[in-house]
């Protein structure tokens, strides 16, 4: 018996769509959810901000000149863990929490690329915040490093958002979501007050700023300063730091993250 219609000839068609086109559906999709979410708003864009106007126009808090510079990289650096770890954390909580993974993994899109839009999705949202907070920054009389310290700042960037970003699944994936809300902002505060972002290192004291210089938050924090302020390379060991910690919290993420 022949086929009364070739294949092709009514659309839609069934079956999976292709890769490339579910991983842009899929990141426009957090992406947007996140950008409408009024505390990730004030978490990400708001609040570091106005930390970046405080840093650089007042001196209650210690920032070494130049004072503008400076201080837009610790405020870079607090944006990458704003959005990749504290929002991406409760967000993935919340998800677990509400089902949200369990119905997403019983669709045609594969895990890897559920993680995989998450991720683009943290780089967009980082990206926003980089836009907003250089524009902010220029406006208070910063002036843009060289171009090798830009594209430092932009592989450094990305560094931190993958490396606090397997932090953020890593925290999210297997706690429950009250308790993941709880403590992502607890995290938040401890870096931004002693993780080297608010606070330099050099400005803590001796014991506690060895165990700060080994934080993924100070590595970030430092060597966005060589990048943005030096426009220079930054020092490899502040690097080799966010990758360690990236690569662990990853492998652990992927042996504890529960879908529900």
């Amino acid at each position: 018996m022949t086929e009364r219609f070739a294949p092709g000839t009514f659309t839609p068609a069934p079956g999976r769509g292709k890769l490339g086109r579910m991983l842009l559906a899929q990141a426009r999709t957090e992406t947007v959810l996140t950008l409408r979410n009024g505390e990730q708003i004030l978490l990400t864009v708001l609040i570091p901000v106005a930390l970046l106007v405080a840093m650089s126009l007042m001196d209650v808090i210690p920032v070494p000149e130049p004072r503008v510079g400076s201080a837009t990289a610790r405020i870079l650096a607090l944006a990458v863990i704003s959005s990749a770890f504290t929002g991406q954390a409760i967000a993935l909580g919340f998800d677990r929490r509400y089902g949200v993974l369990k119905r997403l993994a019983a669709t045609a899109l594969p895990r890897w690329l559920l993680v995989a839009g998450r991720v683009v999705a943290a780089l967009a949202v980082v990206a926003v915040q980089v836009v907003i907070i250089a524009g902010t920054a220029l406006l208070l009389g910063w002036r843009l490093p060289s171009a090798t310290g830009l594209l430092w700042a932009a592989v450094l960037i990305v560094l931190g958002t993958l490396s606090f970003g397997a932090l953020g699944v890593l925290l999210g994936g297997a706690l429950r979501a009250e308790i993941v809300l709880a403590l992502a902002n607890i995290v938040w505060f401890v870096l931004l007050l002693i993780g080297g972002v608010a606070l330099g290192v050099d400005t803590l004291p001796t014991w506690l700023a060895t165990v700060v210089d080994a934080l993924p938050s100070a590595a970030l924090a430092l060597a966005l300063h060589d990048a943005v302020v030096e426009g220079t390379a930054p020092d490899l060991g502040h690097v080799a730091v966010l990758v360690i910690w990236g690569v662990a919290a990853g492998a652990l993420a992927v042996k504890t993250t529960k879908l529900g």
